[in-house]
């Protein structure tokens, strides 16, 4: 794989100082949440198992997360989905409203404290109050609870509810200004078509000369791996549903690879001969179980020879 070259500006706002230099990649383009099954961990594993030439495809991220893989390859041009329309509105308030974003992180920053994330919190209890906020103020609120909470979970409750305790981190950076600002610029000096929508959806318009990283909520079939980003769930008829649409972009000639668990149905679904079953070890941080923590056994799935 080619390596791309970025001019990097760093800066501090006030007062502006600009420092511009030549990079590889932009390091500080990269994830500013931590979400459950990123994959910041795994990232040189999956590189090992991407198309040649990646840079030449365009992207379709249909489960982005926290968009670990996505920020690492800063694509030209890509399609990035989820179905959490609150993740969602943070990648499109950092793209679109970036400077008012950084006023209320900052506001966040200086108020943090228990009291106040749970007042914070428990807006959603009250529907009117929080469809009165605008989407930036849904989108500081996101990133702030996300910060602040227990080990940086995103959990809601069966009616959607966000429900994660405050994780009394001592000082936690609330506002990663800079890297705000580097991926606004990101997001707008290239193609990144941001979309809130089902998967399936989401990667109908990836044909050939398209590459395709999908990495659902995993298979759990002890219900130990997290798996609370939406009320209702991701089960196995889902697992199955989004096989078929892999088979699916096989026959189109997209490139496509896939993470999941290491699990005997997982294994038993994928058991065909357009793809090949990768084992790979990944350290995770976020599990409702502790036996579920550290590192554990996952699958990557790709379908095309070398």
């Amino acid at each position: 794989m080619k390596d791309k070259l970025y001019i990097l500006q760093l800066y501090i706002y006030k007062p502006v100082l600009y420092y511009t230099y030549m990079v590889k990649n932009n390091p500080l383009i990269k994830p500013y949440l931590k979400w459950a099954g990123g994959k910041r961990q795994l990232l040189e594993e999956i590189k090992k198992y991407l198309p040649k030439g990646i840079n030449n495809y365009t992207y379709y991220e249909p489960f982005i997360g926290a968009g670990a893989l996505f920020f690492e390859l800063q694509p030209k041009k890509a399609v990035i989905n989820d179905f959490n329309e609150q993740l969602i509105l943070t990648y499109k308030v950092i793209k679109e409203n970036v400077d008012d974003l950084i006023i209320l992180l900052k506001k966040y920053q200086k108020k943090n404290m228990e009291e106040y994330y749970y007042e914070i919190r428990n807006i959603d209890r009250n529907i009117a109050k929080f469809n009165m906020l605008s989407n930036i103020e849904k989108a500081a609120r996101l990133i702030f609870l996300n910060k602040t909470c227990f080990n940086g979970l995103y959990r809601v409750n069966s009616q959607g509810l966000f429900n994660v305790p405050y994780g009394k981190y001592k000082n936690p950076t609330i506002c990663q200004e800079i890297v705000l600002r580097q991926i606004n610029n990101y997001l707008n000096s290239n193609e990144i078509c941001v979309l809130n929508s089902d998967f399936e959806q989401a990667v109908s318009t990836a044909y050939k000369k398209a590459f395709i990283y999908f990495d659902p909520p995993y298979h759990s079939p002890d219900k130990t791996n997290f798996t609370g980003y939406q009320a209702n769930g991701f089960d196995d008829d889902e697992q199955e549903r989004l096989r078929n649409v892999m088979i699916k972009m096989t026959n189109r000639g997209v490139k496509c690879l896939l993470s999941n668990s290491d699990t005997e149905f997982i294994r038993e679904l994928y058991k065909h001969d357009l793809f090949e079953i990768i084992s790979v070890q990944a350290k995770r941080a976020i599990n409702s179980d502790s036996a579920g923590r550290g590192a554990v056994n996952e699958v990557l799935i790709k379908n095309w020879k070398a």
